[in-house]
């Protein structure tokens, strides 16, 4: 059978301002019809770029060595006509981040139908474009009605499943698939993968799929690829690869990734008691009775939260699991006083939350935030130093300044601080700006971190460093948090207690152990039978 890819020493070389830079080095890989490749590795060790170098999508800063083979026919000798037509019918790609990928003033029907029009040998009549469109959404699991919503209208897995639509659009016989499921929660990660090891099977076509998580890949693909620093390090039938891995790196990010119920594959620190200031165990944050309602006085009210008791513990590590749209974030916001309840009562060290004045500003000192996306949540012209000092400078607190932002930087394991200080968040990694994000909440010296996400994006290495790095602060600094997060496996990595919400309600509570292995709600068992794992990898 002839290959529908194939690679032959393929290298992408950047050109920059310090010399040119190799990000993929003598890569060589074969798919044919119908096979599925995962290709797993670090953010930064070239994946992306040699996927992108398979349809001609590199910047012009990029040059390509070796031969790319896509059906046959040299991609690099093709002309810009031919180039045109071999995209979207002979290969896709699914963009990471569908939320950015869509076009936001466009519905999901105009968008799906751009390429039928684009690539079809005659005009096609609208009529003929429409019963496409619908063909594919219904292929893709969506509702025939959500054809004329904006991508803003849809959920993660939604949009997610549009890319998808589009790039089944042409028929095409590769779809290059750039971390599908990043941000997704498991119940839609589950539905994600399943929607494309199906459309393989049914329609014949091959599968380049990019993840950071192994343990996706494995679950999706036959074949396995591992890259590292640019190198195509380690390759072969996804059950052998997991079960034996050879390489270093393979075997690292096969660890940080945790088997649920395995007390080895939980962090050292996890579970154990910080030396808490004071001596306080008691509850520290608290919410009783609280529910959140949005929309107009009298009409289309949605309860967002619903009736909920919960509370974060000195010396103790919550994780907030369940779905998207579950109403995580929202009760992060009202137990921070950012989210006012419509019923119910928020408790700090017992008492009830001020609303306004000195009392609720000690509040937030006590009780800091640290956000999702650390790209959004810093300010690019700002350097390092005004973000973590901003904290201070609110509160009033600026008289050591210089000495608190150093220590909050070395806490959060940015050493030597003066050597982050006057960068720009743009100059730093990704878990670098997580760790700027932590630093500008622990400048304040709070007694309660609240994480919305705060691994969600990164990848398996940084991801494990940042776990350790809150087990350190918890075990330091007495240091609570509330960690909100769809990722089951990261409760199990650090958590203590675990309080798993659907629909607005906390519908179980309980400690890490008991809840993630003998689950008593049926949520919580659908959630974990949705968790990705290395005894599910595709033979």
């Amino acid at each position: 059978m002839t290959p529908i890819l194939r690679l032959d020493g393929v290298s992408v070389t950047y050109r920059g301002e310090d010399g040119p830079h190799r990000a993929v080095v003598d890569a060589n890989l074969t798919l044919r019809p119908g096979a599925t490749l995962g290709l797993a590795g670090e953010s930064g060790c070239g994946k992306t770029s040699l996927a992108l170098a398979v349809l001609r999508l590199l910047p012009r800063s990029a040059r390509v060595d070796g031969t790319i083979l896509l059906d046959g026919h040299d991609i690099e000798r093709l002309t810009w006509g031919e180039l045109r037509a071999a995209r979207w019918t002979s290969a896709s790609v699914v963009f990471q981040g569908a939320m950015h990928a869509l076009n936001p003033v466009r519905t999901v029907a105009e968008q799906i139908a751009e390429p039928i029009r684009l690539h079809s040998p005659e005009r096609p009549a609208a009529a003929r474009v429409r019963a496409r469109v619908t063909e594919l959404l219904e292929q893709v699991e969506l509702p025939g009605a959500r054809r004329d919503a904006y991508p803003h209208e849809l959920s993660g897995g939604q949009r997610q499943r549009v890319m998808i639509a589009m790039a089944l659009a042409c028929d095409p016989r590769l779809i290059i698939a750039d971390e599908p499921t990043t941000a997704l929660d498991v119940v839609v990660q589950a539905q994600v993968l399943a929607l494309l090891r199906r459309l393989v099977s049914e329609r014949g076509i091959a599968l380049l799929m990019i993840s950071h998580d192994l343990s996706v890949l494995a679950a999706s693909c036959r074949c396995l690829g591992v890259m590292y620093r640019g190198r195509l390090v380690e390759e072969g039938p996804a059950r052998q690869l997991v079960a034996t891995p050879e390489h270093e790196h393979t075997r690292a990010l096969a660890a940080a990734f945790p088997t649920i119920g395995d007390e080895g594959s939980r962090y050292p620190g996890a579970g154990e008691p910080g030396e808490s200031a004071g001596g306080v165990r008691g509850s520290l944050l608290a919410a009783e009775g609280v529910s959140v309602e949005f929309g107009d006085r009298y009409r289309n009210r949605v309860r967002a939260v619903r009736d909920v008791d919960l509370e974060v513990m000195g010396d103790e590590i919550l994780a907030l699991v369940g779905q998207s749209g579950s109403g995580k974030t929202t009760l992060a916001r009202t137990l921070l006083g950012l989210c006012p309840p419509n019923a119910g009562t928020v408790y700090y060290e017992g008492r009830p939350l001020a609303t306004s004045g000195r009392e609720l500003r000690a509040f937030r000192g006590s009780v800091q935030l640290v956000l999702q996306d650390p790209t959004g949540a810093l300010n690019p012209k700002h350097t390092v130093y005004e973000a973590v000092a901003e904290g201070l400078r609110v509160h009033g607190c600026a008289d050591d300044e210089a000495v608190r932002v150093r220590e909050a930087l070395e806490a959060a394991e940015l050493r030597p601080a003066e050597e982050f200080t006057a960068r720009f968040p743009h100059e730093l990694s990704g878990g670098q700006r997580q760790r700027v994000v932590i630093a500008g909440a622990l400048v304040l010296r709070p007694r309660v971190l609240v994480a919305d996400e705060p691994v969600a994006s990164l990848d398996a290495t940084v991801r494990g460093e940042i776990l350790a790095l809150l087990l350190r602060l918890r075990r330091e600094r007495g240091l609570s948090a509330l960690v909100i997060t769809h990722d089951l496996g990261l409760a199990w990595n650090i958590a203590d207690r675990v309080a798993v919400m659907r629909s607005g309600e906390i519908v179980e509570t309980g400690p890490v152990e008991r809840v993630l292995t003998e689950p008593r709600h049926d949520y919580t068992k659908e959630l974990l039978a949705a968790v990705p794992s290395f005894e599910g990898s595709v033979s």
